[in-house]
């Protein structure tokens, strides 16, 4: 591919990552091509991009936002008045038995809601669009952390992939030299058939890595509804690596749907108080008296005797609907609030092991590693010491990505929760 049109591409794609990255499925969506080019490394900004792109679950949820603002539409729209037209006296026996005495009335008949019920039947319905549009925020806030998690751990498989080739290729120089030193005299041949053993192992163990990066290629493209997964696995951890602030109050998108969710119970509790008002329908219109010919109006009023039933019910069970919104709303802070703290200890806890293993653990697992190496290659060491270095340097090796995983996991947590980068909607 020449420069100009690998150029073009670019600011094509980058052209349009800044037209959807902002884009919220759940207030408007557009049908957008996907920003990722084939066989180019996955980023975050590249991953949350697609989920807000064409995320199933948020534009699913979006969807049912914009249908119940459909539906609130419908609660604002007046009754239909009716037309009646009505013939009495004909088709009788004697002298009503033709159309003679006939009477017809032909009248338009409509409905009144009274008490407010339509202006609140209205507010009601768009306080149930803002409680969906509020859940479908917090399904893609969810979504979202999702992807910074399976991110962080794609990031990790590819390092642990990394690490399991170097180990290998560690393993196969170890059996080299065993096989030199067993050609010399100086070691026996299983000592031989042991490394080459291990080495095949470790080998082995780098098909493992792979599949287990696919396995998270999938499951990070499944977000956005894909089951080709195009990308590679991506070069760098995340986006930035300031840590979230630990003090930081929560914008969590739960809280706004506990609000909304209160909001709506009241609206629903004001809409059936008003059922105790009764509707009145009014009817006008025409007689003719057939016998004559002559016409005359006609006009009544209908009201239903609130006797049985004037929605008290109804009106009790909003009420406790929205005591039990109030309850939700509080424990929903209560939850959020402890989970940011359980973040903030995680990270500090990941943190001090990554700084330990990374200042100490490793250093001494490669010293230990190499003083064997060369003490095994003048016969000052035996194999198993060697081998026993090499693996605790796999394994300090493990540990430390393991740690920087669990880092970044719970600072995307923390972040999550606080609503910072990249999880405040502003995709940079």
């Amino acid at each position: 591919m020449s420069l100009y049109l690998r150029g073009a591409l670019s600011a094509l794609a980058f052209s349009a990552l800044a037209a959807g990255a902002n884009a919220n499925p759940c207030s408007t969506w557009q049908e957008r091509p996907s920003i990722l080019m084939p066989g180019e490394p996955l980023t975050l900004i590249a991953a949350f991009t697609e989920i807000r792109r064409a995320s199933p679950a948020a534009r699913a949820a979006g969807l049912e936002a914009r249908a119940l603002s459909a539906d609130a539409d419908q609660a604002g729209r007046r009754l239909n008045p009716s037309l009646s037209l009505e013939l009495d006296n004909f088709s009788g026996s004697g002298p009503l038995s033709g159309f003679d005495q006939t009477e017809s009335t032909f009248a338009i008949e409509q409905t009144f809601r009274l008490g407010g019920k339509r202006m609140l039947g209205e507010r009601a319905a768009r306080a149930r669009q803002a409680l969906a549009s509020a859940e479908c925020e917090v399904i893609l806030r969810e979504t979202e952390l999702e992807a910074a998690v399976l991110f962080a751990e794609l990031v990790a498989a590819s390092k642990l992939q990394d690490l399991a080739l170097e180990s290998a290729d560690l393993a196969d120089e170890l059996a080299s030299t065993v096989e030199r030193r067993v050609d010399a005299g100086a070691a026996a041949p299983p000592e031989l058939a042991r490394a080459r053993a291990d080495a095949a192992a470790l080998r082995a163990s780098v098909a493992t890595a792979e599949a287990n990066v696919d396995q998270l290629r999938y499951a990070l493209s499944l977000l956005w509804g894909s089951a080709d997964p195009t990308f590679t696995p991506p070069r760098s951890d995340m986006t930035s690596k300031n840590s979230a602030a630990e003090t930081s109050e929560l914008s969590h998108p739960a809280l706004d749907a506990a609000d909304a969710a209160l909001r709506t119970r009241q609206a629903e509790h004001d809409l059936a108080r008003s059922a105790a008002v009764p509707d009145i329908t009014v009817s006008a219109g025409l007689r003719r008296f057939e016998e004559t010919g002559d016409q005359a109006f006609v006009a009544g009023v209908s009201v239903p005797l609130p006797l049985f039933d004037r929605g008290r019910d109804a009106a009790r069970a909003a009420s406790l609907r929205g005591d039990i919104a109030s309850l939700n709303r509080a424990a929903t802070e209560q939850r959020l609030l402890a989970r940011q703290r359980a973040a903030v200890a995680s990270r500090r806890a990941a943190q001090t092991r990554l700084d330990i293993l990374t200042n100490e653990a490793l250093p001494a697992a490669e010293e230990a590693y190499s003083a064997a190496v060369r003490g095994y290659e003048i016969g000052r060491f035996d194999l198993t010491t060697t081998l026993d270095a090499r693996a605790a340097l796999l394994e300090a090796g493990s540990a430390l990505i393991e740690a920087d995983f669990a880092l970044q996991s719970e600072d995307m947590r923390l972040r999550a929760l606080i609503g910072a980068t990249p999880f405040d909607g502003e995709i940079r």
